[in-house]
This record gives structure tokens, C-alpha cells and sequence, in this order.
């Protein structure tokens, strides 16, 4: 039997967890990512990089468990998120700010009372229109800020709504500043704002609400069963898709 871990009775497979060496193998992805989206290679350079990166792929998924869920992941022994790295290192496989995830957006957060603050040069690989950041990664780059800013105002939860309004485009290959702050604290729910400076010129304004949960509840991972007796909604405990707010 697979060794694993427990949560709430409930036994799973082994699941990855963060080292210097998966990193280190995120940060190759994320190379190959670029590459692969502006190299001008002809086709036999490509069809030989795809025959050797499918022999890499082979042996990475021959290690993987049959009917391991890629999504379930034990929170770093120790992580903190009441500081910028500690939020980072809490959400290693974050799709948006982990450092073991290839996907992951190219942004750092820094904790600036009474708000947050976030930096990003976003490259080829997050381009929509032509020379344009794609609005879908802003909308990313801008939930994880928000979160950022609940976090230095004491009033953290997973988001319930996230509205983005475009003003102008967001380039690609331009520095890009990300400001947010919380603008209320009512019961469980916060509210926050942001927007994204390139230039000395907004191109981007957002708003959040936030929703808390209960500490016991957020340790565990998993949302109350629904008022309607249907099962347990899954907790996304990384400030995204707030299905606990439904």
C-alpha cells in the first residue's frame, strides 16, 4: 500500500511536495514554455525537441500513482501566510504564485501596510493580442494580489467575486505594477481593490469580495456541507473560486 496522508478520516496517495529539485524542474519548464511559443526552429529541430521531451514525459508519469489526484496537496509543514514568502511558500503548486508549478505567472507579492504590491513582466507565453498581456492572466495576477492585500488587513478567505475593468492594453515585455488594499470588512465578507500602473498609466482596475472561513474549517481543506444537504463543496484554500460562498 501507497504510504500517504490523512485528512479528516479520508487516506490519500502520496502527493508531491516542493523541493529545490522540483522547482528546479518548474523553472525548465517555464524555459521551454517561452521557447517553444517564440523559437523560429525549423521542423526537424522541433520534431526532434518533442521526441526527447516526450521520453522526459514518459519517466516523470511512470512515477506518478494510479488514481493519485494531482489537485490534493498537504500544506508545507511550518508555512506561514502572514508575510509576502510565507503566502508564496504556503501555495507551492499555486497556479498563479507556485514555485513548483511551470504555469505559474512570472509575479512577485511584497506586503506593504496597509496594502499589498505586486511586480510582473509578463513575456510571450502570456501574450493575447498581439504585444498584449491576455486579460484571463490579469485576472490571475489580480485575484493573488487582492488576496495579498486581505492578508495585511487581518481578513483573508477565498474569492466570491473578482471584477476587472480594462482601460487600456497591458503590454507584454513592460513592467508592470500591481496595487491593491482592502476597502472593507463587513461580517465574513472583505472587499478590496486594486489596479495595475505600466508606465505611470492605469491599464487595469479590480474589485474583490472575499469571504472568511471558519479556522477549523480552512485547516481541514474542505467547505460545510451545502444547505441543501448535498456534499461538501471543495475548499480552494489558496484565495480562488469561492464555491464555499455559493
Amino acid at each position: 500500500m501507497t504510504a500517504g496522508w490523512s485528512d479528516g478520516g479520508v487516506q490519500h496517495a502520496d502527493r508531491p511536495r516542493s523541493s529545490p529539485d522540483r522547482e528546479a524542474l518548474a523553472h525548465q519548464v517555464r524555459r521551454l514554455i517561452a521557447a517553444a511559443v517564440q523559437s523560429p526552429a525549423g521542423p526537424a529541430a522541433l520534431a526532434a525537441a518533442a521526441g526527447a521531451l516526450a521520453s522526459v514525459a514518459d519517466d516523470l508519469e511512470g512515477a506518478v500513482a494510479e488514481g493519485t489526484d494531482p489537485t490534493g496537496r498537504p500544506t508545507p509543514d511550518g508555512a506561514r501566510t502572514d508575510t509576502a514568502a510565507g503566502l508564496a511558500a504556503a501555495m507551492p503548486f499555486d497556479v498563479v504564485i507556485g514555485v513548483s508549478n511551470p504555469l505559474a505567472l512570472p509575479i512577485t507579492i511584497a506586503f506593504e501596510p496597509p496594502g499589498a504590491i505586486g511586480h510582473a513582466v509578463f513575456t510571450a507565453p502570456y501574450e493575447g493580442a498581439p504585444g498584449c498581456v491576455h486579460g484571463a492572466v490579469l485576472a490571475g495576477a489580480f485575484d493573488i494580489v487582492l488576496t495579498a492585500a486581505n492578508v495585511v488587513g487581518g481578513s483573508a478567505g477565498p474569492t466570491r467575486t473578482l471584477t476587472l475593468r480594462y482601460l487600456r492594453p497591458t503590454l507584454v515585455n513592460t513592467v508592470s505594477r500591481f496595487e491593491a488594499w482592502v476597502t472593507s470588512i463587513e461580517g465574513r465578507r472583505i472587499r478590496s481593490s486594486g489596479r495595475l500602473v505600466q508606465g505611470g498609466l492605469v491599464t487595469v482596475e479590480a474589485d474583490g469580495e472575499f469571504v472568511t472561513l471558519d479556522r477549523p474549517l480552512a485547516a481541514t481543506g474542505r467547505s460545510p456541507v451545502r444547505s441543501d444537504g448535498g456534499p461538501a463543496i471543495p475548499y480552494c484554500g489558496d484565495g480562488s473560486g469561492a464555491t464555499a460562498a455559493r
